[in-house]
């Protein structure tokens, strides 16, 4: 039996990181592969500060050190000033997955005239997909139903670990052979 596919869940927020406040990102977004992921798996999370060098530094070990095939990172895609999340990802991932943020924008825009102003991209880093979601648990939620889908059929183009998904909740696309 292969090792269980690894999972960075980063997330970025100058309160929770000081714990002024409770983590909430990173539980939802464990919460939800809980729920849709079939396969073996673990979680490898990490709460940092809204610091672009902070924020890369931890998306280059979770890739290249950590060996996760799937980061996802929640906070930090607003138009704020700390907002830097995306450019962070952007420093550290040799292809960028646009369709990703323009998909995600497009759900979020049907529940919230404001979604506009999320800057949420992804990436491929070697053999790692990067995700960058919003911070708020339910558009978490929404974001990645819109995405999972195609999330499988990436990690597996990267030569990554096959991710399996509970098709009652999720159905994974892979093109039939």
């Amino acid at each position: 039996m292969s090792a269980p596919a690894r999972i960075g869940i980063v997330t970025v927020s100058d309160r929770a990181s000081a714990g002024i406040y409770a983590d909430e990102g990173g539980p939802a977004i464990d919460a939800y592969f809980r729920k849709v992921l079939t396969s073996p798996w673990e979680a490898v999370a990490r709460v940092i500060p809204d610091d672009r060098a902070t924020i890369a530094g931890t998306l280059r070990d979770l890739a290249d050190t950590e060996g996760c095939c799937l980061i996802v990172t929640t906070g930090g895609t607003g138009p704020a000033p700390r907002d830097v999340t995306p450019e962070a990802t952007e420093d550290v991932v040799g292809k960028p997955m646009p369709g990703f943020g323009e998909l995600m924008r497009q759900v979020s825009l049907a529940k919230v005239p404001t979604a506009i102003l999320s800057r949420q991209t992804a990436g491929i880093r070697g053999k790692s997909l990067i995700v960058n979601l919003p911070g708020r648990p339910r558009a978490i939620a929404e974001c990645l139903d819109a995405v999972m889908p195609a999330i499988p059929y990436c990690i597996d183009l990267i030569e990554g670990p096959r991710l399996e998904t509970d098709p009652a909740v999720i159905a994974a696309f892979r093109p039939k052979k």
